[in-house]
């Protein structure tokens, strides 16, 4: 970057230099908002001491200090085990978490990296990946300990009674517009066909006695939170975006990564590397092909009931998981006729 580069608006120059002073980090020579990702704010500086990555925190400002402090305390120590993370700098006085105006931010060391899909994944790419998501899985419980358990209640799956009214909603939405666009109608289509569905599924929810292994896990893996080298062999530099980092069922963190990673645009799973990913993740992390299997039916039932980017589209006016909707949509049909294929790639069966 040019240091003559204007500073774009998003952060005035004030409110940076006064963060970066606070690092030692330098004066900020540029400032580049980071379009990718649903969540937070991320910014690329160039200051005169080098290279950085800003990032603001807004779940929870300011009371998001106490576990940004833990996550960034797990990440030093994932760091310390060699794993590929990239914790935060501390400031002057030893602090990750910078309080500027009521607002939390972290600086992290610039990592120059590039995003991966599954479709630019080998085979043997997509094994060490699954490597890759069990050894996290497993130095987490590590560095943090065994993690408390929920009750029941954290684990009880979506009732169909639930589901259908919210799919009445949001055909309401739909039904509502005076002029319907081709999104339109595409969500109509997958609503309805979602109900249908559901009606002839619904004896297939998870019920309570289904109690899965739960541990610490990142919480948000998928393609956009991992970077890999930009040269060389295809290996992860830096697994970021920790930020919902916290106790789930750590199966299931496996199962819905992969459904990221290896979505196809027809709303297919690309089995055969899920097949090989699965495989490693169950032999680094210690889960068994059962627990895999199991997994695989309650995420099944979680997207059968789930319609966050038609809610955020027609209730929050916020398009910007559209894109994605499609593939996503597409997939729950997909995965409903192939279930016994897909529950065999996971499980190893």
């Amino acid at each position: 970057m040019k240091p003559t580069s204007p500073l774009r608006p998003t952060l005035p120059r004030a409110t940076l230099s006064e963060l970066l002073g606070e690092y030692g980090a330098g004066e900020p020579l540029s400032c580049e908002p980071l379009t990718e990702g649903l969540l937070n704010h991320g910014y690329r500086l160039a200051t005169t001491r080098g290279r950085y990555f800003l990032k603001h925190h807004l779940d929870g400002d300011p009371g998001a200090i106490a576990p940004l402090v833990r996550q960034h305390r797990a990440t030093a120590a994932l760091a310390e085990l060699g794993l590929p993370v990239a914790p935060p700098l501390a400031d002057r006085l030893g602090r990750t978490v910078a309080v500027h105006a009521g607002r939390c931010y972290a600086l992290h060391p610039w990592v120059e990296g590039q995003h991966r899909d599954g479709a630019q994944l080998s085979t043997d790419e997509s094994h060490r990946l699954g490597a890759l998501l069990g050894r996290v899985h497993r130095a987490l419980e590590q560095v943090i300990g065994r993690s408390p358990s929920p009750g029941p209640e954290a684990r009880a799956a979506a009732t169909p009674v639930e589901t259908h009214a919210v799919i009445d909603q949001l055909l309401a939405h739909i039904r509502a517009r005076p002029r319907r666009t081709g999104f339109d109608e595409l969500a109509e289509h997958r609503l309805l066909e979602r109900r249908a569905l559901l009606r002839t599924h619904a004896h297939l929810r998870p019920g309570p006695a289904e109690v899965p292994t739960e541990g610490w896990v990142h919480g948000d893996f998928h393609p956009l939170n991992l970077l890999y080298r930009i040269e060389g062999p295809v290996e992860p530099v830096a697994i970021v975006d920790w930020d919902r980092l916290g106790v789930q069922p750590r199966a299931e963190e496996a199962v819905r990564a992969a459904c990221i990673f290896y979505l196809r645009p027809d709303g297919g799973l690309a089995l055969g590397k899920i097949r090989a990913y699965a495989a490693a993740y169950r032999a680094a992390s210690g889960a068994s092909p059962d627990e895999l299997a199991a997994a695989v039916h309650r995420v099944w039932w979680e997207r059968l009931n789930d319609f966050w980017m038609l809610r955020w589209h027609y209730e929050r006016g916020d398009r910007r998981a559209d894109p994605q909707f499609p593939a996503a949509s597409a997939l729950v049909v997909w995965w409903t006729r192939h279930a016994a294929a897909v529950r065999g790639a996971f499980s190893g069966g």
